[in-house]
């Protein structure tokens, strides 16, 4: 049996603000260490459980955050960017089994400690098929047509409110609980390391592969905080603006869309300037 994580930071143990997930920033150095203990805490749930093989995918920001010299020497880890699916890369092999999110967060527009949806600000609002869609909700539909089930999802309780409408039978752990975007009640690493280890044990059990589901197409919609930025999007091939600042693209499979999706953020990205994004 092969688990893969999936793990971000901003739903990490202790992490509430931009300083805790920035790389170079002096609280990100701590954090790391925090991101580590929570990924350390799922990849020992899941040997407990009967897991033959873990695969970590770094998949914050640089995607080179955890720290591989404190890692559980049993696992292996994927580290750095440029990866055809991103945040669940390693998905697409046929090994998997299950999937966890670890690290995770609410999405752009919701509730949620640092939520966001790829872009930390620019992005106010994404749609799948009339779905607001959280990272979560977008690599869950990625995984389902390579028929890999998520079974563990960590960050705020938020996020694992979120899962539900996912991943309704996997198990979530909040590691703390949302007061704002940049406040929450948290708890200690040791906890939250036991009550990571005990789930993971429990989601083993999930972690059975299934025929892919092909669900599409997929109706994507992005909205974002200036309209400049919509017009940059549509220099993506098959992405139209929808509104002063949406665009709108269809495709036939969950695969596409968020490789289109990574292709718009990276236009959007490059056309934000400083100050007045």
């Amino acid at each position: 049996m092969k688990i893969l994580i999936s793990a971000d930071m901003e739903g990490a143990t202790g992490v509430t603000w931009p300083g805790d997930v920035l790389p170079g920033a002096p609280q990100w150095e701590r954090c790391r260490h925090l991101f580590t203990s929570d990924v350390n805490a799922a990849i020992t749930g899941f040997f407990d459980g009967g897991a033959d093989a873990v695969l970590v995918n770094e998949a914050h920001w640089s995607m080179r955050n955890l720290l591989l010299e404190k890692l559980d020497e049993r696992a292996e880890m994927l580290t750095g960017k440029h990866k055809t699916l991103s945040m669940v890369e390693g998905v697409q092999h046929g090994d998997v089994d299950g999937i966890a999110f670890v690290g995770y967060h609410a999405a752009a527009g919701a509730e949620g400690v640092l939520a966001h949806t790829y872009l930390a600000n620019s992005l106010t609002g994404v749609w799948v098929s009339g779905r607001r869609a959280s990272e979560g909700l977008l690599n869950s539909l990625v995984v389902a047509e390579y028929g890999v089930p998520v079974v563990l999802v960590t960050g705020d309780d938020r996020t694992c409110e979120d899962a539900k409408g996912y991943a309704p039978h996997a198990r979530s752990v909040a590691v703390k609980d949302y007061v704002s975007r940049y406040a929450a009640v948290c708890r200690t690493p040791a906890r939250t390391a036991a009550d990571i280890r005990a789930a993971a044990k429990d989601a083993t059990a999930l972690a059975v592969r299934h025929e892919p589901v092909r669900s599409g197409p997929f109706a994507m919609e992005l909205e974002f905080d200036a309209e400049h930025l919509a017009g940059a999007a549509t220099a993506v091939p098959g992405v139209e603006q929808s509104g002063e600042r949406r665009v709108a693209y269809t495709m036939p499979t969950m695969y596409e869309a968020i490789r289109c999706f990574k292709a718009v953020t990276t236009v959007v990205s490059a056309a934000v300037e400083d100050q007045y994004g």
